[in-house]
């Protein structure tokens, strides 16, 4: 008798799929559902420990009240085995974040990293092989640079288009795009300055030539409204350390049904195995083969390979509880009279604000030379935000009010070029 993936799991050793609320017995419980629909913006109350000048959430979000109680049942569970459970409902988080994303729950499977899915995206499409045209741009993620430059080294052709005006412009994307294009790859919001694509209308450009479309949305997911279906975008994908006030080592992928029969299968994880019946141990059955098996027939089967970290996992099912409960759009318009405030006031200081004024997500980014040596004036004053080496930027979260933009400004005000 053929085994199901369930039972192969649970007659592995590996994870079962109980319920996630089994493991959140008791104050961890009552935490998490505390924290999980805040009645007013700012919730400080979620966030406690965050000191009120931390305005870089888009770099790494902190941890809530009930995400950090997930994290301690778990972690009691593991310090004394048998005391309590340590499974992980996979289930119930993908299906969270195909909410929060509105595709189907059998789209989504976890990765580990934003970078780790673009490279599964681009190896199932076979674009590591040949010639194939790929289109991207320079306000995609800069960790994707050495990836679409390598591909370049090895016979790829790769099309860079460049800002105008801090904006990627929909006509030289048109012109960019042929029939031979395979791919076009870029950030939903750009990690650099925040400019957000049209997404839909990005899509409806490739689709029309026959070309596929990646959007890399982790400063999207959580602080901007997404809509894959509405968009039409063939992959996503996300880590979840940002705006899914999560942690390092899980995040998610996207790929939409109709664009499974573009995939070649490169992987046979067992964490995408949907029935198994070995044929090597005592007491199994004979066959011609050492195990027989088929694989699931969702975005898991095509992606999923080995473990993922159960701690983070407990710690994103609290906080996608959270993110839906209090809602992205509502999330949105907390943040925006914030960025917009700064928007408004940092280019009369003579900072060169590069993000569009119309970008919807809650980010600013001024490109400033040397900006690193803002540092010590960002510290006295409490403040804490990106400082990259010609550029910094703020990203301001749900617990952030005007008083932490206000002092902001103060700082560089007194430190303003020129």
């Amino acid at each position: 008798m053929q085994l199901s993936r369930r039972d192969w799991l649970k007659g592995v050793g590996t994870l079962s799929l109980a319920s996630t609320a089994s493991t959140l017995a008791g104050p961890a419980t009552r935490a998490a559902a505390a924290s999980a629909a805040p009645v007013a913006l700012p919730d400080k109350a979620s966030f406690p420990r965050v000191a009120p000048g931390y305005l870089d959430s888009g770099t790494m979000h902190p941890v809530s009240v009930g995400a950090r109680a997930a994290i301690d049942a778990y972690l009691a569970a593991r310090e004394a085995p048998g005391s309590g459970s340590t499974s992980v409902d996979e289930e119930r988080i993908l299906g969270k974040f195909a909410r929060l994303i509105n595709a189907d729950p059998d789209e989504v499977a976890f990765v580990k990293s934003t970078t780790t899915a673009e490279h599964l995206v681009l190896d199932g499409l076979g674009l590591f092989e040949g010639r194939p045209h790929i289109v991207t741009d320079t306000l995609h993620f800069f960790g994707s640079f050495p990836l679409y430059e390598g591909l370049a080294e090895r016979g790829a052709r790769v099309t860079w288009l460049r800002p105008r005006d801090n904006r990627i412009v929909l006509e030289d994307l048109a012109r960019a795009i042929t029939p031979e294009t395979k791919l076009v790859a870029l950030s939903l919001v750009s990690t650099f300055n925040g400019f957000h694509h049209d997404l839909a209308r990005v899509c409806e450009l490739a689709h029309a030539r026959g070309a596929l479309v990646y959007a890399d949305i982790i400063h999207a997911a959580g602080c901007v409204p997404v809509d894959v279906k509405a968009s039409g975008v063939d992959f996503a994908a996300c880590a979840s350390y940002k705006w899914l006030m999560g942690d390092f080592g899980l995040g998610f992928i996207y790929a939409r049904r109709e664009a499974w029969a573009r995939l070649r299968r490169r992987r046979y994880g067992y964490y995408g195995i949907a029935t198994f019946q070995p044929h090597a141990y005592p007491f199994d059955p004979p066959g011609e083969r050492v195990a027989d098996f088929s694989m699931r027939d969702d975005a898991t089967g095509l992606f999923a390979t080995g473990t993922f970290p159960h701690a983070v996992a407990r710690h994103v099912d609290v906080s996608l509880d959270y993110l839906l409960g209090l809602g992205v759009e509502r999330i949105n318009a907390h943040a925006r009279p914030l960025v917009d405030r700064l928007k408004e006031e940092l280019p009369r200081m003579g900072y060169a604000v590069v993000t569009p004024r119309e970008s919807p997500a809650p980010m600013v980014t001024c490109a400033l030379e040397n900006a690193r040596a803002l540092a010590p004036r960002l510290e006295a004053a409490g403040l804490r935000l990106t400082l990259g080496r010609n550029r910094f930027r703020v990203t301001p979260s749900v617990f952030n009010d005007l008083d932490a933009i206000e002092r902001l400004l103060r700082a560089l005000h007194a430190a303003r070029p020129g």
